[in-house]
């Protein structure tokens, strides 16, 4: 009686299937043997990329924490309303502009840049401030949406009221919210009503009494919106000649 097992048998399937694996392992080696500086300098690209992710992001971090150490003395006198103070910073603490100047690419040099630009705006300069809020990052938060608020505005005070009805839709659409984005539609149907842009500002108000229709905002928006009906019948009362898309043409 013997202890050997009974003879395995192999499909066909099997030896095309382990022929094709040899033939793989084999030509590998081949190109290997054939090939072996630049797989050798292939490899060591691949760990200097990594090394240099993980170097750039401890720095990155390293610096993000440096700025939110240095932006505390400012915010603090920020929140206060101490808006020149933390904005320029002495010999004992750097201000928010320093910081965000410094440190713009971290996310605490990005917040500091959005501090910096409504202390700018508070303290009345609004060249800076509209700069600082148009460089600011911003996200789909209560931040990003102040952001584009805050340059809507400035934009509104320069009489740039077509970009001011845009930047206050993108405020009110990037973060929606009950509480802050009905004001924004409000704002920009006001801005593209002295744009002579009826149409924006009709759709501004209807969003508001379409989907805020229990705010503050949304009491007066049939008046808002029986303003822009009669405008715009009285636009189409006027000769062709006194009408310029929308907007009355001055003698």
């Amino acid at each position: 009686m013997t202890t050997l097992g009974p003879t395995r048998k192999v499909s066909r399937r099997q030896e095309l299937r382990e022929d094709k694996v040899i033939t793989f392992y084999a030509g590998a080696i081949d190109f290997f043997e054939n090939h072996r500086s630049t797989v050798y300098f292939a490899l060591g690209g691949i760990v200097v990329v990594l090394i240099s992710i993980l170097g750039f992001s401890y720095i990155q971090s390293s610096r993000n924490d440096e700025a939110a150490t240095l932006m505390v003395k400012a915010v603090a006198l920020y929140e206060t309303g101490q808006y020149q103070a933390a904005i320029d910073g002495d010999a004992s603490f750097a201000g928010l502009v320093e910081v965000a100047e410094e440190f713009g690419g971290t996310d605490a040099g990005n917040l500091a840049r959005y501090y910096a630009a409504d202390a700018l705006f508070r303290s009345g300069d609004m060249t800076r401030a509209l700069s600082f809020f148009e460089h600011y990052n911003r996200s789909s938060n209560y931040l990003g949406a102040s952001a584009y608020a805050g340059a809507a505005a400035i934009h509104e005070m320069n009489d740039n009221y077509e970009r001011a009805g845009d930047l206050y839709m993108q405020a009110a659409s990037i973060f929606s919210s009950r509480v802050t984005s009905p004001e924004y539609l409000l704002n920009a149907g006001r801005a593209y009503e002295k744009a002579g842009n009826l149409e924006g500002a009709r759709r501004a108000y209807e969003h508001v009494r379409d989907d805020y229709s229990d705010s503050q905002q949304a009491r007066d928006i049939d008046f808002f919106l029986a303003r822009i009906t009669a405008k715009n019948k009285s636009l189409s009362t006027l000769p062709a000649d006194r009408t310029v898309s929308g907007s009355v043409r001055r003698p």
